[in-house]
């Protein structure tokens, strides 16, 4: 027997729960699920506010969201940074599941959702430091508007991010939705997610959260 037509308002629901299960391990995350060990004071604002854009920084139009590629690597030139990208999914306790500790230099992409430079927003994270030296997003922090980010992909092509925004989230008063929520609708967007604020020894994590916001300007091979 042939399978039944889906619906339209299917595809719809589904891409609804599947986002809102996203945002639910990306508060889970937030609240600190994910266990830092000692800390190095990783870089961050003081006052945990946005960084913003400054009003000089003129910033590209947006480019049209590429077909659906997976991510292989990530450059970020600001920051010195030239990383492999695996994928991850959540843990047992519902949050997004970074790389490894053992894996310091490795970028994680949500593989459950958007694909860097299809539509929508992806979703990078990575660990600010180990015991013993910073890791892959120690200076995510420093980053400011209009620096760029360039994803390798599988199928040869290169997605090209402009940062536009800059913030830090206190862990107490996390709020998923403006985290990593679109910033417009139709765009590919990028989020860079790290640990950031201070270290607090007693409870073993970091105070807040630093998210790097990034869209698609260009396209290279």
């Amino acid at each position: 027997m042939p399978d039944r037509e889906r619906s339209p308002g299917v595809g719809r629901l589904l891409t609804g729960v599947a986002w809102a299960l996203l945002l639910l391990g990306l508060w889970l995350w937030g609240r600190e699920v994910t266990d830092v060990r000692l800390g190095m004071s990783a870089p961050a604002t003081g006052d945990m506010a946005a960084v913003g854009r400054p009003p000089e920084v003129r910033m590209p139009p947006p480019l049209k969201p590429l077909g659906r590629a997976r991510p292989q690597r990530v450059d970020i030139p600001s920051m010195g940074v030239r990383a492999p990208v695996v994928a991850r999914g959540l843990d047992t306790q519902g949050a997004i599941d970074p790389p490894p500790y053992e894996q310091p230099g490795v970028v994680g992409w949500y593989a459950a959702g958007v694909q860097p430079g299809a539509a929508g927003t992806a979703l990078f994270v990575g660990h600010v430091d180990t015991e013993t030296r910073p890791a892959v997003f120690y200076q995510l922090s420093t980053m400011r508007p209009g620096q760029r980010i360039r994803v390798m992909r599988d199928d040869g092509t290169v997605a090209e991010f402009t940062v536009d925004d800059v913030a830090v989230f206190p862990r107490d008063h996390f709020d998923a939705q403006q985290a990593y929520g679109p910033r417009q609708s139709g765009r590919a967007e990028l989020r860079l997610v790290t640990c950031g604020g201070t270290f607090d020894r007693a409870r073993r994590t970091y105070t807040a959260n630093v998210v790097v916001s990034a869209y698609l300007t260009g396209k290279g091979f």
